[in-house]
């Protein structure tokens, strides 16, 4: 391997070991936060088996406004996850389904989705013991400083009950 191919390569392998630089983090970030996004989440898994009505999807998933529905779908679709099709016909009926690039995150989605369903019971004893943590010293421990401190400032100041 010649000297100038050797620089080359331990750049390249230099490069993937680095964290990724501000302008990546922050694309990375756009696209974790429109992928986690609770609605997302679930929209992806009810296009999971095929294209869906936009009623359908309201029904399916229970708590969701018409609203948050449509900037949901709209940002999958900005994203290129989502497909949206409109039939030329009376009344228009439009459906939704996921892009090949949506349904790349079929796999993942379902593993949180199990993963989650698998660990909900200790989940919520976690935060059951967190809870009854904050209601017997809600200063926190010695541990957490900054929370004593705001609850001696508070004291101090006369806010803490109001």
């Amino acid at each position: 391997m010649r000297p100038s191919e050797m620089s080359v390569t331990v750049a390249t392998a230099r490069a993937a070991a680095e964290p990724p630089q501000s302008a990546e983090c922050r694309k990375i970030s756009q696209v974790l936060a429109r992928v986690g996004e609770k609605w997302s989440v679930l929209i992806i898994i009810m296009l999971a088996d095929g294209p869906r009505r936009f009623s359908d999807l309201k029904r399916a998933i229970g708590g969701i406004s018409q609203r948050m529905l449509t900037l949901c779908l709209r940002g999958l679709e900005r994203d290129g996850l989502v497909k949206r099709t409109v039939f030329p016909v009376v009344p228009p009926r439009v459906e939704y389904e996921l892009t090949a690039l949506g349904q790349s995150l079929r796999e993942p989605v379902s593993q949180l989705a199990s993963w989650a369903r698998r660990h909900l019971a200790e989940l919520d004893c976690a935060r059951a013991e967190f809870d009854r943590r904050e209601q017997r010293d809600p200063d926190g421990p010695p541990g957490r400083p900054e929370r004593a401190a705001a609850g001696r400032l508070a004291s101090a100041s006369g806010t803490r009950g109001r």
